[in-house]
């Protein structure tokens, strides 16, 4: 049940004109109490208790209503509970005006006037199993206060179905911002929700003049109002911020909006929102795709700290505890703090922007306590204002919302302020002005233009902008990449959208005092996106920091999980230390941090069309393109063959990724012209047929289309079968493998075999090639240059094989890796369960499972022998093999260029 539902169900018992039933319809509120329990206790059937005004429900509750002495008729209840052998969770005992209560297991205790009974029905969570701990971490007032403007929301959306959307926006965060005023002192208390109760009738009718007219005066000081202002709007003080600027747009209400403002008021305590997990969800209410999930929006500060620590946060801290103790250090770097810009340019709701306004607003106050401290007596000026944040936000909704929560988290550091430095005062109101939060398409506009710099401004960009890979991109967001890669990256359609914010800001950042840092998928740094990518981006920047892999999500209780990396990048040769955070959260000091997100180098890896290391060619498994009408399963091979076995020769083995792995046997039609006018006539084959040439024709893709004639026919044969009845055996590469493996296993198609598109092969290649693949130097390459699919390796022949580099072998070497290669291959065969269960999944890291003890130790003599083959000497650890691996590759490039 939503928190609403727990507050509005118990709000409508206690308004009931007579408490007779009050306990059951209580009770009946938390679900896990079985009905038919109460029932029978409104009976009597199950009171344990025969005193007049008292229900006891054995482990449940003991309650009491009295018209006498309430603390002495609950010390009375204690006192005969204490004497039970097994307690009740809860005493709860009333008069109907004051509710005193207890819970026996955690001691806890209310003590509240009845009326407020609604605000608390999380004390009593337990009778539905969720203890307190539990409900404070996954339902925070901010998701109470979303819940509110939902179904306040929904109701004036559907009084209003001609309003615009912006007149409705405009009206709910202003109704937010006056429930939060009169919450914290902005207001008088309560004054915003007593104006409407006292002033508006309870069929709503009049409640639009009444905002009208109550808008229309907070953006003039009082002084500039009519002399005529009623006294009760001259009660509200001027707000200004531009939140009361534009005109309130006229709107329908009814008494159940009127009831659901005035319930927002009196049910919350808005004073304990979280303004970036607010922000967050607020946004989400608006955005019709985005309301199941409410309270799973939101960046968790932990999160974003991975971003802005390491970019400006850290730097700044560390130049505090050096001028401790100095005065005028100090007060550069408060005179700093206050110059610097910060802009996110996907801000969202702002969540980005409102961490980092509180975290320079708590160094401010740091500053000035240490200031103090030092005897130094100046009267308080302030340095961080809003006026240094920027954002841009498509949707014009967000970026109100993220006004509204800077706002409030101006008030709140405020508020903090004068806690912590008690004659230092900064008063919210008039409100400030951000420096541009504004609704534009951010690669569309000039960034210049929105935040003005110059050269020596210390400025930081940092967010979460989309990541949209080239297969999910719609027409307006290609149109985008084009506009903003298209004049330096040739090949940019297969960069995933959120290349533009890279290249967006490495330009703007071009010769200036500019630092970025965003949250991106960790395609950018895998495969094939590389090399167009960063060969343009370090033509103006280098990474300063940068977080390898790791799952991005937020607190929420069902939150979904992305595989991002964290990268910050800088002005050239600015840094000589580079912070690198690994996929295990270890951090270590580097040198540099190339592309890859690897300690080494800036070498990047371009794929080519032939190898570069004299290894026969690797291509790509042939494609049938046929609805599955040539494709057999086991059961479906043994019923033609046995019906028909004239068509026994036709018929091959057929492999690919899944089938190599998982050893699923399948097969597959494999005729020529001839072969198949020699069983046209079978019944079988020409159902077969029927369905190629139906799927064929379906297809959007001409070329597809044009093969529907001829059904027997695959619409690519990989290029190593010189016809269509020669085969010879090859090692076959499956294209997608487990990251979770310690190798990507490999291995040999007999000539009775077809391999599929969905895998890779090297046709009449010698033993040691499968060797050297099955290596843990070639691993090291594939984890660093090859792509992923989701958390699967995706082997690229050019951009992989074609691209590793080998060192001259021996032929003794060569004899040397094919003898452990067979031991290799002839342990698979012996060892029972498929390749994918010998392999294990040793590095998952939830269930992982080890790899066959014996393939592992084969495996690593085969490393053994591969390694030296590399070096004489051997490797201390994969950096070292790695670094040799670039080098090699780096040499190779420059040799075929002169």
């Amino acid at each position: 049940m939503a928190i609403t539902e727990y507050e509005d169900q118990i709000q409508s018992i206690i308004n009931e004109p007579n408490h007779e039933g009050f306990v059951y319809d209580f009770l009946s509120v938390y679900e896990k109490i079985p009905k038919a329990t109460i029932t029978k206790l409104r009976k009597g059937l199950n009171n344990l208790s025969k005193e007049p005004g008292e229900v006891y429900l054995k482990n449940k509750l003991y309650f009491k209503q009295t018209d006498s002495d309430l603390m002495q008729a609950y010390v009375d209840v204690q006192a005969r509970v204490n004497e039970l052998g097994t307690k009740p969770r809860f005493i709860i005992v009333t008069d109907y005006k004051q509710l005193l209560a207890k819970d026996t297991k955690t001691h806890d205790s209310l003590d509240i006037e009845f009326s407020k009974l609604p605000q608390k029905f999380e004390f009593f969570l337990a009778w539905n199993g969720i203890e307190k701990a539990d409900f404070d971490k996954e339902n925070p007032a901010d998701v109470r206060a979303a819940e509110r403007f939902a179904k306040l929301y929904d109701v004036v959306v559907k009084d209003n179905p001609h309003a615009s959307r912006k007149g409705l926006n405009l009206f709910l965060i202003r109704v937010l911002f006056c429930l939060f005023a009169e919450d914290t002192n902005i207001f008088e208390n309560n004054l915003f929700t007593n104006r409407v109760k006292q002033m508006t009738k309870e069929d709503g009718t009049d409640f639009d003049a009444f905002v009208s007219q109550l808008f229309g005066v907070l953006d003039f000081e009082k002084s500039q109002r009519p002399v005529d202002t009623p006294s009760w709007l001259n009660d509200f003080p001027y707000v200004d911020g531009d939140l009361f600027k534009d005109p309130h747009e006229s709107l329908m209400f009814s008494s159940k909006s009127r009831k659901l403002i005035i319930d927002a008021g009196e049910l919350l305590n808005w004073n304990q929102v979280n303004p970036d997990i607010l922000g967050s969800m607020i946004q989400a209410v608006a955005s019709e795709d985005s309301r199941s999930h409410l309270g799973m929006h939101y960046t968790s500060v932990p999160n974003i700290m991975k971003v802005i620590k390491p970019l400006f946060l850290d730097g700044l801290r560390e130049d505090f505890e050096a001028a401790k103790g100095n005065e005028d250090k100090l007060q550069h770097l408060y005179n700093r703090i206050g110059n610097i810009k910060f802009m996110d340019p996907a801000c969202g709701s702002g969540n980005f922007l409102i961490i980092t306004y509180k975290e320079l607003r708590q160094l401010e106050i740091d500053i000035l306590k240490e200031l103090n401290n030092l005897g130094v007596a100046t009267m308080y000026v302030p340095s961080v204002t809003l006026n240094q944040f920027y954002g841009i936000e498509i949707e014009d909704f967000a970026c109100d919302v993220t006004r509204l929560s800077l706002w409030i988290a101006e008030h709140q550091m405020n508020v903090k302020l004068h806690e912590e430095i008690s004659d230092a005062v900064r008063p919210t109101l008039p409100l400030q002005h951000a420096g541009a939060i504004l609704a534009l398409n951010a690669l569309r506009v000039d960034w210049n233009v929105v935040m003005p710099h110059k050269r020596d401004d210390e400025i930081y960009i940092f967010g979460n902008p989309p990541y949209l890979g080239s297969t999910v991109q719609n027409a307006l967001q290609k149109e985008d990449m084009n506009k903003v890669l298209s004049s330096f990256i040739s090949k940019y359609k297969n960069l995933d959208y959120i290349s533009c914010w890279f290249l967006l800001a490495a330009r703007y950042a071009d010769n200036c005092n500019v630092e970025f840092s965003f949250v991106s998928t960790n395609s950018i740094c895998q495969g094939e996106q590389v090399f167009p990518l960063w060969t343009e981006l370090l033509k103006y920047v280098n990474i300063k920091f940068a977080y390898q892999s790791f799952e991005w999500k937020n607190n929420a209780k069902k939150n979904a999980a992305v595989i991002v990396v964290v990268i910050g990048l800088t002005t050239k040769e600015k840094y000589s230390k580079k912070l690198l955070v690994n996929r295990q959260g270890y951090q270590q000091t580097v040198s540099n941090i190339n592309a890859y997100l690897l300690a080494g180098p800036d070498v990047i890896i371009e794929g080519v069309p032939n190898p570069l290391n004299g290894l026969p060619n690797m291509v790509k498994g042939s494609q049938p393109t046929d609805g599955g009408g040539l494709i057999l399963t086991q059961s479906e091979f043994e019923s033609v063959v046995r019906d028909h076995s004239e068509i026994i020769p036709m018929i091959k083995k057929y492999v690919g990724s899944q089938e190599f792995l998982q050893d699923i046997p399948r097969f597959v039609l494999w005729m020529n012209k001839e072969q198949y006018q020699s069983v046209a006539h079978i019944p079988f084959i020409q159902k077969r047929m029927q369905i190629v040439s139906a799927a064929r024709m379906k297809s959007s893709n001409t070329s597809t289309k044009s093969i529907a004639n001829v059904p027997y026919a695959f619409q690519h044969v990989s290029k190593c079968y010189v016809n269509r009845e020669k085969f010879a055996p090859a090692i076959i590469v499956p294209s997608v493998s487990s990251e979770n493996r310690y190798y990507a296993p490999m291995g040999i198609a007999d000539e009775d075999t077809v391999v599929s598109n969905l895998a890779l092969l090297i046709y009449d290649a010698p033993i040691f090639n499968l060797g050297l693949l099955q290596s843990r130097m070639h691993m090291i390459w594939l984890r660093t240059v090859g792509g992923k699919l989701k958390n699967d390796y995706r082997y690229s022949a050019n951009l992989v094989y074609n691209t590793f580099p080998v060192p001259e072998l021996s032929k003794y070497r060569k004899n040397e890796i094919e003898r452990l290669t067979y031991d290799i291959l002839d342990i698979r065969d012996e060892e029972k369960g498929t390749i994918a269960e010998l392999y294990g999944s040793p590095l998952a890291k939830k269930n992982p499972q080890p790899m066959n003890p014996r393939l592992l130790a084969a495996h690593q003599k085969l490393d053994e022998v591969v390694d030296r083959a590399y070096k004489s000497d051997g490797f201390k650890d994969d950096s070292q093999r790695l670094a040799l691996l670039l080098k090699m590759y780096e040499e190779k490039v420059k040799s075929l260029g002169e």
